[in-house]
Parts: C-alpha cells; sequence; structure tokens
C-alpha cells in the first residue's frame, strides 16, 4: 500500500514539473503584462496583437519559416527513414545490427557535435548557408529518428504477406506500396510527427547552419528576443496554440491508433 502510494505520488510529481511551465505560460497569455507573472487581468489583447502580422511582422515571419522547414524535413526525412528501415530490416543479422549502431549514432551524438559538423561540411563544399542548408541540416537529424519509428513495425509484421502478395502477381512496387505500407503507417505517422517536433523544437543544428542571410526560426528568434533582456509578450500567446495544436494532433492520433487495434 505505501509503495502504491509512494509510486503514485512520483508520478504526480513528476508531471507537476513537466507540465507547471506549460500551465503558467497558457495562463499568463490572456494578460496584457509584458512581464510573465505580473497579472493585470484577464485579456486576449495579445492574442489579437499576434494575429497582427503588421505589429510582429518578423516573429511572424519566423514562425512561417519554422513550419515549412518542419514539414518539408519531417516529409522527406519520413520517406528516407521509412525506406532506410525497410532495407535494414531485409539484411542479414550482423549488417543488421552493424547498420542499426551506425543509425544510433546521430540519435547520441550531441545537437552541438552535429551542428558543427553540419557547419565544416556546407562550408568546404562551398554552400552558401541559408533556407536549404537549414533544411538539409532538420532532415539529417530527424532521419535517424524515423527509422527507429518505422522498425518495430516490420518486425511485427507478418513477413511471408510480402512473399505472398509477389506470387499473386503484384510487382515488388505494388507489393510494397499495398502490403508493406500500410503494415508500417502507423510507425510513418509517429515518425513523421516526431519530426516536426525535434524541427520546430531544434536550436542548436539550426544556429549553425543558418548563415547570415537573415533568416530566422521560432529558436532563433527567442534567442535573439532573449539577449535583449527580455521576451516578447506574444510568444506567450504563440507558445500557447502551438501546445494546444500538437496536444490535439497527439489525441486524434492516439485515438485512430486505439480504434485501429479494436478493429483488428
Amino acid at each position: 500500500m505505501v509503495k502504491k502510494i509512494f509510486a503514485q505520488t512520483y508520478l504526480w510529481v513528476l508531471l507537476l514539473l513537466l507540465y507547471a511551465p506549460i500551465i503558467i505560460i497558457v495562463i499568463y497569455s490572456f494578460t496584457e503584462a509584458k512581464v510573465l507573472g505580473n497579472w493585470t487581468g484577464f485579456s486576449t489583447k495579445l492574442y489579437s496583437s499576434l494575429l497582427a502580422t503588421s505589429t510582429h511582422h518578423s516573429l511572424m515571419n519566423a514562425l512561417m519559416n519554422t513550419i515549412t522547414i518542419a514539414f518539408i524535413a519531417a516529409t522527406a526525412s519520413t520517406l528516407l527513414g521509412s525506406i532506410t528501415a525497410i532495407g535494414i530490416y531485409n539484411l542479414k543479422a550482423r549488417s543488421k545490427k552493424a547498420i542499426g549502431f551506425v543509425n544510433s549514432i546521430p540519435i547520441l551524438n550531441g545537437d552541438i557535435i552535429t551542428g558543427i559538423s553540419l557547419f565544416l561540411l556546407f562550408v568546404s563544399l562551398g554552400i552558401s548557408q541559408g533556407y536549404i542548408t537549414v533544411v538539409l541540416a532538420h532532415i539529417t537529424f530527424c532521419t535517424p529518428y524515423v527509422v527507429l519509428s518505422v522498425l518495430p513495425r516490420l518486425k511485427q509484421m507478418n513477413p511471408n504477406i510480402y512473399e505472398a502478395a509477389l506470387d499473386l502477381g503484384a510487382t515488388p512496387m505494388q507489393a510494397l506500396r499495398k502490403v508493406i505500407v500500410p503494415e508500417i503507417r502507423p510507425g510513418m505517422i509517429s515518425g513523421f510527427m516526431l519530426a516536426i517536433t525535434l524541427s520546430i523544437d531544434d536550436f542548436a543544428v539550426t544556429v549553425f547552419t543558418i548563415g547570415n542571410q537573415g533568416l530566422e526560426t521560432l529558436s532563433t528568434y527567442i534567442y535573439a528576443d532573449a539577449r535583449k533582456g527580455g521576451l516578447t509578450p506574444e510568444l506567450r500567446p504563440l507558445s500557447t496554440i502551438i501546445f494546444v495544436v500538437v496536444l490535439a494532433l497527439l489525441i486524434i492520433i492516439n485515438h485512430r491508433a486505439g480504434k485501429a487495434k479494436q478493429e483488428e
């Protein structure tokens, strides 16, 4: 009994520590106070100010850059990661283990090491840094996570159904599209969502590959804003909107996954 109470208390304390900062940001997004922690009464003025793009043009540009980079990087890394996972799955045991180890290195590497490595690579190749290099960098560090999301689905799949599809007259591409892809789709969706989250959240890799052409993402904007001595109040409603959207997507995906399991 004591052990159960201790475990539940530990869980609730952990959840409180994780979500308390988010809850505080959400609460103080509904007040006009310039400084976080100073409640001046309920107001949605910060939301109105955020949506007025002429007022915070640079912030909205940074947000749009962040979203487009995240979607491009997530789409490309999902395709590359899924193909790579299928390739790894069909390797022999020793080769599979070796490639799996190589795939884990970028994940275990610190972000700053990845950022510096990519920076030196682009400089050595004479590639001018900007939008393209940021997208390529995000694809690079997101792809291994997609591989890890898709591989478990391949391991759960019946290996005979692909061969059966070929025996019934399907071409390898048709078997891939109509047999393997439906089986690994949940893993692909999870990998896609994870890639978007990682891309939006990234700072260390972005700051080394963004160059000096004036391109800004949300993370670099917040960093530059913080160095000025404070954060733009409109970042609070923006953070709240991002949190709500991500939460809604996770609920929808988990609901669909649970429904699919029930149908099986």
